[in-house]
């Protein structure tokens, strides 16, 4: 997701004196280390397991009707070494159903399970009892590890309006996200994820295979996470064609409309079609209908050792000046980010954005606001198009450790942008945007990265987004590009497809590099710093070398260039990397050396933006 919007509440995480440095980790997670279901490589450990499902789901919708009615079944393998006396459910659309202070609003807005059949056996599911966004479900007998249940569920609900992640777009255009029951993570570290959804944090869910079959009325077209199975069946010659072309194409190919829409004849002139759409080894399902959104769609190459290419689509209002460059911005990102960064091919086979209101992701959907500004209306669709890689290339748990995928989208999105716009436009937004008003805040009561998304109670947008990106950069900087490129591909390749913690990415990255990066991720993970420093003096140790006396306030561990301004008017930039912090955080000595007469000295972060800039410069021959 964008937006700075995270506030929740909850209890400061401890940790050790800096004098420690050491990478500690809840006691839970030490177990699953123990275990050996992760290991100190940064691998998933030789016991390492994941649990496993496959879902057919059908569902009906008939605009402006908001009632989603559903079936689904789910076969859920157990390939955990426990015994699984219930399940827990995610009922992730009943946040809708209360308010987040608690009180009910609309109990309609909640899912009504129907019917419930365990194995072919009728089950018992209390509503009454299932109105959160948990529900633990009883099982009639104990699913052994390595064995499966198979659950058949009737359900119905009433679609939300006005703006959110789903709902009612427009009278006759809805966007339907967590529209299922679905089975909780069960994980080798927490168990059952039984974290309630407040609305704000985000998910965290198993790599499942879904068959999804939305039936609308004709005249109705539905885009939808998965491969289109039957064009042929629901859309007119004309369009299944056109279609078909798009998926070869590198041009924008306008599949339908205004003028098709008003023609009232580009599906099956059937009563009712059903599109269905199946995806493999992914995390969840969306789908958005209409019969009032245009369709373009093109192609772009996303591997070019397999000659592999992406479909990318884009629905939206033909009034939309922004949308109808939504192909073309997202062909340019999801190419960029397979040959440079992440630098890793776009692993599926299709991306859709829709126009929507929430700017938010979903495997290959995305849901983004109408924006009538360009630049920033393309920044925003590329941030959500990274969070392909995270959290869904790996299973990061969004609702626990949001750092693990926002930071990394904010990252992804800044670096894209110097492609764009040049670096000192992505500098400048990146500055503004991301990190202003987090440096020029109080910093009394930071909370450190590594604590919990639920339990952050200060500067929760902070945490998730840019104080985690900067470290991320902060990386790149002290290994260089192509070290960190091999370190975060270590990670990935680890975690592609699994469920990684952030152990597990500070133990890639160090095996990745091959270096102890312990002090470098304890300074940025585990401590309450932020940005600061100080010049405190200079000294001449020889006619050609000057020495910085610099003092780290804030307490992280950032790049800076020295910048010197010399009597002719000159200036030299000397970088200095996050390496120059590794034996004292406090207090450094930077030597440089020039020939010239040096007039003063500044510190400069650039995008490691500081909290006071008042004392980052000194004139030499005052000093």
């Amino acid at each position: 997701m964008y937006r700075f919007i995270f506030v929740t509440s909850g209890l400061l995480l401890f940790f050790l004196s800096s004098e420690a440095q050491l990478l500690t980790m809840p006691s839970k997670i030490e177990s699953a280390f123990n275990k050996q279901t992760r290991s100190a490589d940064g691998k998933p450990g030789k016991n390492y397991w994941q649990n496993h499902a496959k879902y057919d789901i059908s569902i009906k919708v008939t605009p402006p009707n908001k009632i989603i009615a559903g079936t689904e079944t789910i076969t859920y393998y157990n390939n955990s070494p426990d015994k699984l006396d219930s399940l827990n459910m995610k009922l992730i659309v009943n946040v809708h159903r209360n308010s987040r202070k608690g009180k009910n609003t609309n109990p309609n807005l909640g899912l009504t399970v129907d019917r419930i059949m365990i194995n072919g056996a009728k089950a018992f599911w209390d509503n009454g009892l299932a109105i959160n966004t948990n529900y633990m479900l009883p099982l009639t007998k104990e699913l052994m590890p390595h064995d499966s249940v198979k659950l058949t569920i009737d359900w119905h609900y009433e679609l939300s309006t006005g703006p959110g992640r789903d709902g009612v777009l427009n009278p006759s255009t809805f966007f339907l996200a967590y529209f299922y029951p679905r089975v909780s993570v069960y994980d080798d570290y927490k168990g059952w994820d039984t974290q309630p959804h407040t609305g704000s944090l985000e998910f965290y869910n198993d790599f499942n295979d879904y068959t999804l079959n939305v039936t609308v009325p004709k005249n109705y077209i539905v885009w939808a996470t998965g491969d289109l199975k039957n064009p042929n069946e629901v859309l007119k010659p004309e369009f299944a064609n056109k279609l078909q072309t798009s998926l070869t194409s590198d041009s924008i190919i306008n599949i339908v409309t205004q003028k098709d829409l008003d023609t009232k004849n580009i599906t099956a002139q059937n009563e009712a079609n059903t599109w269905t759409f199946k995806a493999k080894n992914i995390t969840d399902v969306t789908t958005a209908i209409s019969n009032n959104y245009v369709w373009d769609a093109s192609s772009v190459m996303v591997d070019e050792a397999k000659k592999r290419r992406a479909s990318v689509q884009a629905a939206y209002p033909d009034s939309s000046a922004d949308f109808h460059q939504s192909v073309k911005n997202s062909r340019y990102a999801l190419g960029w980010y397979s040959k440079n960064w992440p630098g890793v091919p776009y692993p599926f086979s299709k991306s859709t954005a829709v126009q929507g209101f929430a700017d938010m992701e979903y495997p290959m959907m995305v849901n983004d606001s109408h924006e009538t500004d360009l630049t920033f209306a393309e920044l925003v669709q590329d941030h959500e198009q990274a969070h392909t890689y995270f959290p869904f290339y790996m299973g990061i748990n969004e609702s626990y450790y949001a750092f693990m995928d926002e930071g990394w989208a904010t990252t992804l999105e800044y670096l894209i942008g110097i492609t764009e716009n040049g670096k000192k436009a992505a500098d400048d937004f990146y500055k503004s945007f991301r990190v202003k008003r987090w440096i020029n805040g109080p910093h009394a009561h930071e909370n450190p990265i590594i604590t919990p998304s639920p339990d952050v109670n200060f500067g929760a947008g902070n945490n998730s987004y840019g104080k985690p990106s900067l470290s991320y950069l902060a990386l790149k900087d002290m290994l260089g590009d192509k070290l960190f490129k091999k370190a975060l591909h270590t990670y990935m390749d680890n975690w592609n497809g699994k469920h990684p913690i952030p152990w597990d990415y500070f133990n890639s990255m160090k095996s990745g590099s091959g270096k102890n990066l312990d002090w470098f991720f304890y300074n940025w993970f585990y401590t309450p710093y932020y940005i600061d420093l100080s010049l405190d003096h200079i000294a001449k140790s020889s006619k050609k070398k000057t020495q910085l006396f610099i003092k780290n306030i804030g307490g992280f561990a950032v790049p800076f260039d020295v910048i010197a301004t010399f009597n002719d008017g000159t200036t030299q930039y000397f970088h200095q990397t996050p390496a120059v912090w590794e034996k004292n955080q406090k207090n450094i000595i930077v030597t440089i050396k020039t020939k010239k007469q040096i007039k003063n000295l500044m510190i400069d972060g650039g995008i490691f933006m500081d909290a006071n800039i008042k004392d980052n410069t000194l004139n030499v021959n005052q000093n």
